[in-house]
């Protein structure tokens, strides 16, 4: 360390400080000179190695040129995005932040770059420091919210807002504890709060580990102000990757975890299992103790579980999971082939195809009904390393279940029972009260299959892959089996089965000679969502009608022309009317739109299985090849999305996506408005024209809990809620507002309009006043969309069959109000983002 008091030695170093360096000085300025002029003809890459070499060798050119090195970094990270040139990308972004480590909007924008490229644990962390550079950020603050609602998922708040389950693992963990079990990993710590339930309660050395960083860095924060960060060492890696000694000093007697998901092994809580006992637990013989009352075997919390299941009747789950209809927007489906779901435990399953999803089912709209009794499809003890080791390879189990009650089948719900010890359990059924959802297992039957009582359900369990998986097999009636994957040897005369369709079939043989011989019938995989669209049947035929009224429309206005100028000699091919659907995914829109005649429909559907869809209808429809292309096929630049069909013709409509599935306005809509109106012919339409935002006041206790731990009161005595509550985002998504739990406080109201075909009619900010219609707390703010594809044909996100689900703003804190109040409601559109603050309106605002 220098010694302040000691006199300067002299010496013939130069004092750099009080003299200038010329030859710097001309490097710098010529180095300025260039970036500026490489700016000017676009050659970013160049002028920012000028920029880069300008700030490190003269600092005090970082404010002057602050927003042309943003400018400059921004438009060559561009480049370099669009030729994968991804670690150039980040490592100029990394020089970046090394000259402006402070710098809110470049660690934004970098946060984005790694949001898209699926590092979002990396990203939430910029876009959190820009945030706490900048608290009112909006970019940085919407970017937030959306990467934390990947990260921090709304069930870990409702696991911290279940005191039972709390108390559940903080007495099986003190019990194990105290009977000797003193050395602990937690595996998936979380917010770290089991691993401080095992300190809390005697252990002597507590580890945890965690493999999300946004989770890692949260649990770290939760010790430190819990003053533990000393007591538990928490390591940001797999369990399956730790070591004794090199990770933990010698192995653990107690290992404790919450890795299950709903379908119980779906986290991979059997191969870490494994893992522990084989090197990092104890071995697991019988309970002994060494001479200072401390365990030497290991042991695991949970204990085990039991997997129940049956048989339901669901419309809701049926129509996620396979088609329902035989008609989308007057398009027979009989060509089309089979349709499902990615969700699958069919013998030809693959990889790409998941097991199971899952489902609160005590929310699903329209309820569900039991098809049989509750049975047991497995035990499984986690203290047992072989029984682990054997789930993969046990024997299939073939399960008969007595129906008692008809309805159609439509998946089979799983849930469990959890051991954590002898004494405490917890149940994830459906008629309990907790923070887990159920595994479906969905029936893809094409035609639907009624179950009666007296037939007995023949049920496959297996753990494959040691997933879960359960399967419906067939059906034993009056001595008969019926086999679910074999139905062509089925009694055609069977009242359970409808009538056969002769165009249908006659269809399905047409299409089947256009292909592969060895190939009996046409399999194509949709998501869930793209499979509640098809069943959508109000929102095809109400686009059907708004694409017939326009093409009738533009064809008189076309002959009019014609009169008057006389037709033309290739008046057939200039009479045709160009239509561009940019939905999302899977989309019938631009066939509908080709099958109204004398229309050249651009479908963006890019898989090609789905296109052999398209393509199978069209032509069972009679619809001329050429009528129907996939754009997307052919552009090369991505950026450009939406181009004129040709040089000589516009756009006679636009079919634009403009709500996501999970109730929220597409990203950059207004955008895409805007441009698409450019584009558009004299008398073109962009689809929708309108989009009307609905909203009302509820008291939702259940919305609450989904968003943040509630309460003063510490967690177990653990302080958490102040941590885990930076990641509350304020809009809810993915909500069933017809089952939701809640009080409604007033009715519907428009709270917003987007206008897609006037851009002067659009605002950003909008006042809204609602006046309540009971008394209670105002938790939240719900919303949906009334679509309007033209003044008079609209569909909306709330229709009973709709495909979409519903949002809501959940306020940082409620309202009280009585029944007559006014509640002044302050709405605000950013970058297709909705907002909502709310406040009672004061006397003098009612005067006003």
């Amino acid at each position: 360390m220098p010694n302040p008091n000691a006199k300067p030695k002299h010496c013939r170093r130069p004092r750099r400080r009080h003299r200038g360096d010329p030859a710097r000085n001309e490097l710098v300025a010529s180095s300025l000179e260039s970036a500026q002029q490489c700016l000017f003809t676009q050659d970013y890459g160049t002028a920012f190695v000028h920029y880069l070499l300008v700030l490190n060798l003269a600092p005090m050119f970082k404010d002057f040129a602050r927003e042309s090195f943003r400018f400059t970094l921004f438009k060559w990270a561009e480049e370099l995005e669009s030729v994968g040139r991804l670690q150039e990308l980040f490592d100029c972004y990394e020089q970046a932040l090394e000259l402006f480590p402070a710098d809110e909007v470049i660690l934004n924008s970098m946060g984005e770059h790694l949001f898209r490229m699926g590092f979002r644990d990396e990203a939430a962390g910029h876009f959190h420091k820009a945030l706490k550079i900048k608290p009112d950020y909006a970019e940085a603050r919407e970017n937030f919210y959306r990467v934390a609602n990947w990260l921090v998922e709304r069930w870990h708040f409702l696991m911290l807002n279940d005191h039972r389950r709390n108390l559940k693992y903080q007495q099986a963990i003190q019990k194990a504890v105290k009977s000797g079990c003193t050395t602990v990993l937690d595996i998936g710590t979380g917010t770290g709060i089991l691993g401080m339930c095992a300190k809390k309660a005697g252990a002597a050395e507590v580890y945890a580990c965690e493999l999300s960083k946004t989770m890692y860095e949260l649990a770290c924060e939760v010790l430190n102000a819990n003053g533990m960060q000393s007591d538990i060492k928490i390591l940001h890696m797999k369990s399956l990757e730790m070591e004794v000694p090199k990770d933990i000093p010698y192995r653990v007697s107690l290992v404790v975890t919450e890795t299950v998901d709903a379908g119980l092994f779906g986290e991979g809580i059997i191969e870490s299992l494994i893992h522990a006992w084989h090197h990092l637990l104890l071995p697991p013989q019988r309970d002994e103790k060494d001479s200072e009352g401390q365990s030497s075997t290991g042991r695991v919390i949970p204990a085990g579980a039991t997997v129940f299941g049956m048989a339901v009747k669901c419309p809701e789950i049926r129509r996620h999971h396979r088609l329902c209809v035989t008609e989308v927007g007057g398009l027979s489906m009989a060509a089309a082939g089979e349709l499902h779901s990615p969700v699958s435990c069919s013998s030809e399953s693959n990889e790409s195809v998941e097991p199971y999803t899952t489902e609160r089912l005590s929310r699903l709209p329209g309820g569900y009904t039991a098809l049989t009794e509750p049975f047991t499809a497995l035990n499984i003890d986690f203290n047992n390393v072989q029984e682990l080791e054997g789930l993969s390879s046990r024997e299939v189990q073939e399960i008969r279940l007595p129906v008692t009650q008809e309805g159609e089948l439509d998946a089979l719900a799983v849930w469990f029972q959890l051991h954590l010890d002898e004494e405490n359990t917890l149940s994830t059924g459906p008629q309990e009260d907790t923070c887990w959802e159920q595994a479906i297992y969905p029936v893809h039957s094409k035609t639907g299959f009624i179950l009666k009582p007296q037939d007995e359900l023949v049920v496959e369990v297996s753990c494959r892959d040691a997933y879960l998986r359960l399967r419906s097999l067939a059906v034993l009636r009056d001595g008969h089996e019926i086999p679910f994957e074999k139905r062509e040897d089925e009694d055609p005369h069977d009242s359970r089965n409808p009538a056969p369709n002769p165009e249908a079939e006659l269809c399905s043989a047409l299409a089947c000679l256009q292909t592969d011989q060895s190939q009996t019938t046409h399999f194509c995989v949709l998501e869930c969502s793209e499979m509640a669209l098809l069943n959508n049947q109000d929102y095809h035929l109400s686009f059907s009608r708004a694409i017939a009224k326009l093409v009738s429309q533009l064809n008189i206005k076309c002959q009019n022309q014609e009169r008057e100028c006389g037709p033309g000699a290739d008046a057939d091919v200039s009479n045709l009317l160009y239509m561009l659907d940019v939905s999302e995914g899977f989309s019938l829109l631009s066939l509908i739109a080709a099958s109204k005649g004398h229309v050249k429909a651009f479908s963006s559907v890019e898989k090609s299985k789905q296109q052999e869809v398209l393509k199978r209808l069209a032509c069972a429809r009679n619809i001329p090849e050429q009528h129907l292309e996939f754009w997307l096929n052919n552009l090369e630049d991505e950026q450009g999305m939406l181009k004129r069909p040709s040089r000589e013709k516009l756009w006679s409509a636009i079919i634009l996506d403009c709500v996501e599935t999970c109730g929220l306005i597409r990203q950059k809509l207004m955008e895409k408005a805007s441009l698409a109106r450019c584009l558009l012919e004299d008398g073109g339409r962009i689809f929708p024209e309108k989009i009307v935002v609905q909203g009302c006041l509820v008291e939702s206790d259940t919305l609450l809990l989904e968003s943040a731990v509630q309460g003063s009161e510490p967690t177990l005595g653990f302080n958490i809620a102040p941590f885990i509550n930076q990641f509350t985002v304020p809009v809810h998504v993915f909500l069933d507002f017809s089952t939701l739990e809640c009080k409604h406080l007033s009715d519907s109201v428009e709270l917003f309009v987007l206008d897609l075909m006037n851009s002067n009619a659009n605002y950003t900010n909008r006042d809204v006043k609602v006046q309540a219609t009971s008394a209670g707390r105002i938790t939240a703010i719900p919303f949906w969309y009334h679509i309007y594809l033209d003044q008079e044909i609209s569909v909306s996100t709330f229709s009973p069959n709709s495909h979409w689900k519903q949002a809501a703003v959940v306020l940082q804190q409620p309202l009280m109000v009585q029944a007559g109040d006014w509640v002044c409601l302050a709405v605000r559109l950013h970058k297709s983002t909705i907002s909502v603050s709310a406040h009672i309106e004061n006397p003098s605002e009612q005067m006003e």
